[in-house]
């Protein structure tokens, strides 16, 4: 869960500050009343647990990354009443940190928040709270009843200290997805262990020298793999506490796995949405262990498989493991700024773009986080007829990531793109890059002010 301190006393520093202003215009009449509210023009009553900013007529400013400007422009289309402002920005993508900057410089300006944003992280509440940007959600804007739809777990990630301040969009579990020709031509059965899955890649290097069967080139890869094995390499304990142990028996077995399959060639290091990727690999992938909009980002718009040749299967597990486990990719969040001077609609947006079958049902390229939209979502993936056979994995999944990979302030994405990624390109191995990768968690969290476990 992700946790924070609490916005101690700041509602009471700001209506002291005010309670100040009123009395000295009270004593000083000849101080203008437009003097005296200015100190504080944005907030003018409190609500829903938050002071309110003064409330206007307007375009509300939602800030989108380019996957979900499909969203925006379907709410626009579907609620002409209501102006939107869009503005597309890189969704905080790999852990740019855009927006936590954007927001800093707001706060100092006074003005320039936008009123809903769109993150691709699950991290934003760590920070988005303590800096009067996230507004309170459970308080009165969003109905229990809407709240009690998400799947379970769901919005842990936007929950400090019991409030709910942001809605998770989609879950991101990882599956194992793979190509149901091409298994079938070489008379491969789809792996349910990691053994089985080690194995296999063995045999298709020797077999089939050039075809996949996994891709450890992108800055996700740890959230993909090593969540899935249960390496405590990212475990958040408390609000500023957190365990690293990339040395760790489960961090370590499934670095082993990945370096033999990346040395017979069987696992690529290009990364999906490289270039390279794309040209030269698309046709080659067998197995993809990956998170649920892998089906329509990575194999129906980027790499433009047909029709009917992906399938989608449960993700491997250890031999001897007695309950599931599965990692998690980004998911992303929805944050409502409580500077709006358009509340009730963006909060009508906010609740649509997480909640309404149009969108989220129908539309979103991710599994939703809201679960009746999500049975809705699993009706139209069948429907479509893109993807071949049962998608009951993506379900079964959804219950099964593993609790112990926390979403800290910082970017695990960012670290391992800066400390991993360049070793594996140049030809080190994930085991021996272990080390610093930890010797990096450590300094990123220590950074921000967490204790680390080692």
């Amino acid at each position: 869960m992700t946790v924070n301190k609490p916005l101690a006393g700041k509602e009471a520093v700001s209506g002291t500050r005010r309670s100040v202003l009123l009395a000295a215009c009270a004593v000083t009449l000849a101080m203008s009343v437009a003097a005296c509210s200015g100190a504080t023009p944005d907030k003018t009553t409190t609500k829903d647990g938050f002071a309110q900013a003064a409330q206007k007529d307007g375009a509300v400013t939602v800030w989108v990354d380019a996957t979900r400007v499909p969203a925006a422009k379907q709410y626009q289309q579907l609620h002409p009443e209501v102006k939107l402002d869009i503005v597309t920005y890189d969704g905080d993508a790999n852990g740019s940190n855009y927006l936590q900057t954007k927001v800093q410089l707001f706060n100092r300006t006074g003005k320039g928040w936008p009123d809903v944003v769109f993150s691709s992280q699950n991290n934003e509440a760590t920070w988005a709270v303590d800096a009067g940007f996230a507004a309170p959600l459970d308080k009165g804007l969003i109905p229990a009843e809407t709240l009690s739809g998400f799947a379970k777990g769901a919005n842990d990630v936007c929950t400090v200290n019991g409030t709910v301040y942001c809605l998770r969009n989609d879950l991101s579990q990882a599956v194992l997805w793979y190509n149901a020709p091409l298994m079938q031509q070489f008379g491969y059965t789809v792996p349910k262990t990691w053994e089985e899955y080690q194995q296999l890649g063995e045999k298709v290097a020797a077999e089939h020298p050039g075809y996949l069967v996994g891709d450890a080139g992108d800055s996700y890869t740890p959230e993909i793999y090593l969540w899935a094995s249960k390496c405590e390499a990212n475990h958040i304990t408390g609000p500023k506490a957190v365990t690293a142990n990339t040395g760790g028996a489960n961090c370590t077995r499934m670095a082993n796995l990945m370096d033999g399959l990346i040395k017979n060639k069987s696992m690529s290091v290009s990364g999906v949405f490289s270039t390279d990727f794309a040209k030269n690999q698309a046709g080659k992938v067998l197995l993809m262990p990956g998170p649920a909009w892998y089906g329509g980002a990575v194999f129906k718009d980027t790499l433009k498989l047909p029709e009917k040749t992906i399938g989608v299967a449960p993700i491997p597990q250890w031999q001897g493991e007695t309950e599931p486990s599965t990692g998690n990719v980004g998911g992303g969040t929805w944050v409502l700024s409580q500077h709006s001077t358009h509340l009730k609609a963006a909060t009508d947006f906010l609740k649509w773009v997480t909640t309404d079958n149009a969108y989220q049902g129908e539309k979103s390229p991710g599994f939703p986080a809201y679960a009746p939209a999500a049975e809705n979502w699993l009706k139209a993936q069948a429907a479509s007829g893109y993807l071949v056979g049962d998608l009951g994995a993506l379900k079964d999944a959804s219950a099964q990531v593993w609790p112990g990979w926390g979403s800290g302030q910082y970017s695990q994405e960012s670290i391992w793109a800066a400390t991993v990624k360049p070793g594996l390109t140049q030809g080190q191995t994930i085991v021996s890059l272990l080390p610093a990768w930890q010797d990096s968690i450590v300094k990123h969290a220590e950074s921000f002010g967490y204790k680390v476990s080692q």
